[in-house]
């Protein structure tokens, strides 16, 4: 196997496959419930066996290939036949309906389609007569019985085996343009029809040697990654797969984001990719516990807590604890941080990645300030994603870091963020009115992101262009600095600030039930149901205080005026969040619309 230019993520896989051999690459639980390695090795003969049945079926290079699946280990040996092929790898976030699968395979011009379970091979097979150019559909779950229209992963590779011409794949490989697609990733589509965002071999190998240039020697030890993302998402299919394998390194996937708690035990990662989300969920639901404790836990946790603030100034600028402080420091880590970080799973985590939306403060500083690593960083799809990181030696909360090397961030007209790297993408798929919309005269990416640099050229995120509020008073207010510092409070759990050509602003609030149950019972609420508990007037009360306590350090014309409780969460599956849990605000406008014009009686 000889040694290959690395000039697409497919070649840098065959390199590091020859260079680690049996070292164990993947883990994944089996159908017996036990974690299972496969060795370099191993993943690159599967990726052999399918690159040469794609051959077989007559794929050509540029040819579009369709990913629908959950994250495991498979998704990884299609992609990477896909690539090695010459092929372009077409992902779908495997929570997609069939209408939005239709949408990316039909644009797109797919000619294929890996689906992961029987359930994303229906909802392609539901859709199939709409899509002519669509030819097979491959599984990798084996089906309960022989289907006719689809096809087991483990019959392609068998078959794939036996492709006689074995030097074709290395000749594909071999031929590959690093400026050729690679693969063609859509946005959410939360204003409109999702765009084809082209990113090419270049980009994804320009953005991992950016990635590891920012700390090699933080990122040097034996790590072990733990994969939840979607692969769909450029954050993890860029810092969560491609990352690990430029640098060798081993990556469990977890089972589902419901069993995240009991994964992180178990494979106990010294690395993980997140969005902000996951750190609050895990910060609240320390919080929430605290609250329940005895007044003595109460009492010790509170006191390791002050020592956690202390010690920022220790974890952002890397420098070793000393004297009195060290001591007691490491006696509130003995008593309290690594018992917690035991439980969580997290006690060997070293690294923790945050990107994909802003990461509030006080849930970057409580990780912190026990001990681990939150790196935050910035990125969009169109940029493969990473344009910038906090470094590990120097942290600063709040901002998302300094560019990456080769990456020149600006700010333009209206504070906009602007973005010019070998990371940002060619352009939007047979879309070149959009593509040209986005890039200044001068080449650089306009990113629709508000930002300012400080003097240590690290950026911080304001907010987005199109979700600007702009009040009937002609004040421009930016709602995600708002909703990040009232989801600070341990009773909210998503909240969305409205007021667009109103007289103020008001939210609407989704409680973090489980705590406000906890908390009404103390009080001794009773309630029905939660319609009856939200309706509760001391409970309206506590939110009051809530917002009012968060909101202090905050302008007059930016305070909440008036908020409604909803008794339902917000999820992808009822159209309210993107696959990244982000909030789709035109959805929340058009699906609260009652509830919002109910808070401006007099507009």
């Amino acid at each position: 196997m000889s040694v290959l230019k690395e000039t697409s993520m497919g070649a840098i896989f065959r390199n590091r496959a020859r260079q680690y051999g049996d070292k164990a690459l993947v883990s994944f639980k089996n159908k017996d419930g036990v974690w299972e390695d496969l060795s370099w090795n191993q993943m690159n003969e599967k990726v052999k066996s399918t690159g040469y049945y794609l051959l077989s079926k007559g794929i050509k290079q540029g040819d579009k290939i369709a990913l629908f699946s959950p994250n495991r280990y498979e998704w990884w040996v299609a992609d990477l036949a896909i690539l090695s092929v010459g092929a372009v790898n077409v992902p779908i976030y495997a929570t997609n309906s069939p209408q939005e699968c239709r949408y990316i395979i039909d644009n797109s011009d797919s000619v294929m389609c890996f689906a992961g379970t029987k359930e994303h091979a229906d909802k392609i097979l539901a859709v199939k007569n709409d899509l002519p150019n669509l030819r097979e559909v491959i599984m990798f779950d084996e089906p309960d019985c022989e289907a006719s229209n689809v096809t087991p992963l483990s019959r392609a590779m068998e078959e794939g085996s036996r492709y006689a011409d074995k030097d074709e794949l290395e000749s594909r490989l071999q031929s590959i343009d690093i400026d050729d697609v690679a693969t063609i990733i859509y946005t959410s589509g939360t204003t409109g029809n999702p765009k084809g965002v082209m990113l090419t071999h270049s980009n994804f190998v320009a953005n991992v040697n950016q990635i590891y240039a920012v700390d090699p020697e933080f990122l040097e030890p034996d790590h072990i990654f733990l994969s939840f993302l979607p692969l769909a998402h450029s954050l993890e299919r860029t810092v969560g797969y491609y990352t690990p394998i430029f640098m060798g390194k081993k990556v469990a996937f977890a089972e589902d984001v419901s069993k995240l708690l009991e994964n992180f035990q178990e494979v106990r990662p010294t690395f993980i990719v997140s969005v902000p989300r996951i750190y609050e969920r895990v910060h609240g639901g320390i919080l929430a516990k605290v609250a329940t404790a005895s007044p003595v836990k109460k009492a010790m946790f509170d006191w390791a807590m002050g020592l956690a603030r202390q010690n920022l100034p220790y974890m952002c600028n890397s420098k070793p604890r000393t004297g009195f402080f060290a001591f007691k420091y490491n006696l509130a880590d003995k008593l309290i941080f690594s018992k917690l970080k035991t439980t969580l799973g997290m006690d060997r985590l070293q690294g923790a990645i945050s990107g994909g939306g802003p990461l509030s403060v006080s849930d970057a500083e409580f990780f912190l300030g026990m001990g681990i690593r939150v790196l935050e960083g910035f990125g969009l799809t169109e940029t493969t994603p990473v344009t910038n990181a906090n470094r590990p030696c120097k942290i600063k909360p709040g901002t998302v870091g300094a560019p990456v090397k080769d990456t020149i961030v600006k700010i333009g007209e209206g504070g906009e963020i602007l973005i010019k790297g070998p990371q940002v993408m060619k352009g939007y798929y047979k879309n070149e009115e959009a593509t040209r919309e986005v890039f200044t005269p001068d080449g650089f990416f306009r990113t629709g992101d508000i930002g300012e640099i400080d003097a240590d050229g690290y950026l911080k995120i304001t907010g987005r262009l199109k979700d600007i509020i702009i009040t009937s008073g002609g004040k421009n207010i930016s709602p995600q600095n708002i909703e990040n510092t009232l989801q600070a409070s341990s009773f909210i759990e998503q909240v969305a600030v409205v007021g667009d050509s109103r007289k103020y602003l008001s939210a609407l609030i989704v409680p973090s039930f489980e705590n406000l149950e906890t908390w009404a019972k103390e009080q001794g609420i009773t309630y029905k149901d939660r319609s009856d508990l939200i309706a509760n007037d001391r409970v309206i009360e506590q939110y009051k205080r809530e917002i009012e306590e968060n909101m202090k350090d905050y302008a007059r014309v930016e305070q909440i005026k008036k908020f409604t409780l909803l008794e339902t969460p917000w999820s992808q599956e009822t159209g309210e969040l993107t696959p990244t849990l982000k909030v789709k605000r035109r959805i929340i406008n058009q699906k609260f619309a009652r509830q919002i014009d109910a808070m401006y009686p007099t507009d």
